[in-house]
């Protein structure tokens, strides 16, 4: 009997332990919760988030239906912004600019933090001072960043064209912001410079995460660097790569700050995005119409939307790396 006793007891599964008691009314723990506290602690948020997102966003979409010229006596007029934004050509070389920034600084930006965070990696001398001195770009403000590359980019006294000059190359000196033709490049050069080190630091961070035994194995094969970071490193990498690329894209569709404070769009539209020419038409100009402004930022808010997701979808994995 005994044994029988002893059989049963465990043939019969333990019940996991449970770090509340259950409660008797409805087994719910009673160290969980509720929903009036979870409330009290969300309303703050929620009420910040309404206020200062969601609400701005809805007006933005009712606006862009009216007429707002006379603010006291709105007239709604459908879509009729909507088929005036495409033949606005401002509009479509502000689309073009913003664009080919999004797509093309974020290789520059991310390729230039892979760099250095390969650098750091490599142990290259004065690591520390030279991880520190990279990363510092990320925290100054963009009217830091303007002030000071405006200054580098200066025609006479510029430290870029200095340079150029002392190496002999007077013919490259050149007005950077004030040439049609480098000012777009030259804002590209300034974003990505201040975001490297933003760039590096993940990017060291996944390098760290690699598997060593593939990276011991890669050295015993007398694998040389390039090969190790073509074959290797990158593929490795790859997921991290592709989201730093696909945040860079999602921030330069909406950049405004740098290209303000340095060229506010010129020379000759060369440098306008979406976001400065919608600031101009709604306060800069004096049009006193917030409609088309909003009708802009509405077909721009689907636009950046609709990249994203195609850009997830494109650059997702579909098959699992192993190693």
């Amino acid at each position: 009997m005994p044994a029988q006793a002893e059989t049963a007891r465990i043939a019969v599964p333990a019940t996991p332990r449970r770090w509340w008691p259950a409660s008797r009314q409805g087994g719910r723990d009673p160290g969980a919760p509720s929903w009036l506290t979870l409330m009290v602690f969300l309303a703050p948020a929620l009420v910040l988030y309404a206020g200062l997102t969601a609400y701005p966003v809805v007006r933005t979409f009712a606006d862009s239906l009216y007429d707002l010229e006379n603010m006291d006596a709105p007239r709604f007029i459908g879509l009729a912004h909507f088929l005036q934004i495409w033949s606005d050509e401002t509009f479509l070389r502000a689309i073009r600019n913003t664009l080919v920034w999004s797509f093309i600084a974020p290789f520059l930006d991310v390729a230039t933090g892979l760099l250095l965070a390969l650098c750091l990696y490599a142990g290259v001398p004065f690591a520390r001072f030279l991880r520190i001195a990279w990363f510092t770009p990320v925290l100054l403000s963009y009217v830091v960043v303007s002030i000071l590359w405006l200054w580098i980019y200066n025609y006479d006294w510029g430290a870029l064209n200095l340079a150029l000059r002392a190496m002999g190359l007077d013919g490259w000196a050149r007005a950077w912001l004030g040439e049609s033709n480098t000012a777009l490049a030259a804002l590209m050069v300034t974003h990505a410079w201040k975001w490297a080190g933003f760039n590096m630091v993940v990017c060291l961070a996944a390098l760290h995460a690699l598997p060593s035994e593939v990276l011991e194995a890669a050295e015993l094969d007398h694998c040389g660097w390039v090969a190790k970071l073509r074959h290797i490193i990158i593929p490795l990498m790859r997921p991290t790569l592709l989201n730093l690329y696909i945040l860079a894209f999602i921030g330069k569709m909406k950049v405004f700050d740098l290209v303000w404070i340095m060229t506010q769009g010129g020379p000759m539209w060369s440098t306008e995005t979406v976001s400065t020419y919608v600031y101009k038409r709604a306060f800069a100009w004096n049009t006193f119409d917030l409609g088309y402004p909003s009708a802009i930022a509405v077909v721009w808010f689907v636009i950046v939307l609709a990249a994203a997701a195609l850009l997830h979808l494109a650059f997702r994995q579909r098959e699992k790396l192993e190693y």
